[in-house]
């Protein structure tokens, strides 16, 4: 019983470690940030730090996971409720974090993989492409509930449109990240909440 509870309390201990980590990152960005940094964060030894993580890049990836995972709970199908409330849901809650650019870890991931040993050696960190093609097919399973349910009319296929819908979200991060959201104007482009409805069926190209 007792190995049992030690996994148990090792679990939840690298949960807040990555979390104590992932407030290290979005401060000083993956560049500047050493283990150092999370250690004294922590408060932890660097033996403890590293019984969990082999280096920062280690650590920075678990922050990755952690991140994709409330992403990809967005997209659990349910036999009840609505797909399409799923999705306006998701879309809101990105709209919400584009909209805090500055609190995010978009800083730390565009230096994770210009300037690590990811931008070098692309082999050795297969979650990078695997975490992409996961959040797709995630999406896609999403959208073929809604078509299965009645829900969408889809004029694309519904992995073109996960991939399109990916691919929009990342470029408006971008894009807030280098010019403001004054600029790039956020909510106009995701729609409010009275217009939401008429804005997604454009952007997933659906017809209802």
């Amino acid at each position: 019983m007792a190995p049992k509870v030690s996994e148990e309390y090792k679990k939840e201990r690298k949960k807040e470690l990555v979390e104590i980590a992932k407030k290290v990152f979005i401060k000083k960005g993956f560049v500047h940030t050493s283990m150092q940094d999370i250690m004294d964060k922590a408060g932890i030894s660097r033996g403890a730090l590293y019984s969990y993580f082999d280096n920062i890049e280690d650590v920075f990836l678990e922050v990755l996971k952690y991140d994709d995972q409330k992403d990809i709970q967005y997209f659990v199908s349910s036999d009840e409720g609505s797909i399409w409330l799923q999705l306006k849901n998701w879309v809101e809650e990105q709209r919400l974090y584009i909209e805090r650019i500055d609190q995010t870890l978009l800083y730390a991931r565009a230096e994770f993989f210009l300037s690590s040993n990811y931008a070098n050696d692309k082999d050795n960190f297969p979650y990078i492409s695997e975490r992409y093609n996961r959040i797709i097919e995630a999406i896609e399973e999403v959208l073929n509930e809604g078509k299965r349910k009645g829900e969408f009319r889809p004029q694309q296929s519904t992995r073109s449109i996960a991939r399109y819908l990916i691919s929009f979200i990342d470029g408006l991060m971008l894009d807030t990240f280098q010019l403001g959201d004054e600029q790039t104007k956020v909510k106009e482009q995701l729609g409010d909440e009275q217009t939401k409805v008429k804005e997604h069926n454009y952007l997933f190209y659906f017809s209802r």
